[in-house]
């Protein structure tokens, strides 16, 4: 009975250990909480108040908004190298929804959008671990194009040498 348990409990650890990684490697959270900041938004415009009334081009903007938020908040999981983007318009529209979705979802699908949106602005890939399959290349390789009158270069994030050649340029 001990050994069943032992061979199931590697599995399930893995199953963890997958889902940890493929969740650490986008902005989760921030997608999430876009996500429901816009569907918030959705539900208190179709609930019976009444106290808000919407006719004509804002009418209509009161579903897009939040509708693209929720389309934004999906993006993120799936598309993270466009998260700036995806921030940005999330942030834009979470401003927005105090206009045209009744006071942003009464100010709780407001926040949760702003807030995502701020995440995901902040979040960064995990840089301590390239992805599998990504070509390293040789110490000795940045050393061939190191300044010849030994002047300090300083690099930019991802950049290999001061001056790359045309074939390291793609």
């Amino acid at each position: 009975m001990s050994t069943e348990q032992h061979q199931t409990a590697p599995a399930v650890g893995e199953s963890r250990g997958r889902w940890r990684r493929w969740r650490r490697a986008r902005p989760f959270t921030a997608a999430v909480l876009i996500a429901l900041g816009g569907a918030e938004m959705l539900a208190t415009l179709r609930a019976p108040l009444g106290v808000l009334l919407h006719i004509g081009p804002q009418g209509l903007a009161a579903y897009l908004v939040p509708t693209i938020l929720v389309i934004c908040g999906v993006l993120l999981i799936t598309t993270p190298q466009q998260r700036v983007f995806y921030a940005v318009v999330s942030l834009v529209l979470g401003l927005v929804s105090w206009l045209t979705s009744n006071l942003g979802g009464f100010v709780v699908g407001m926040l949760l959008a702003l807030i995502g949106g701020a995440l995901a602005f902040a979040w960064t890939p995990d840089k301590g671990h390239p992805p599998t399959g990504a070509a390293t290349k040789p110490a000795s390789h940045e050393d061939e194009h190191a300044p010849e009158d030994g002047a300090d270069t300083v690099l930019l994030p991802g950049m290999q040498s001061p001056d790359p050649s045309p074939v390291e340029r793609g």
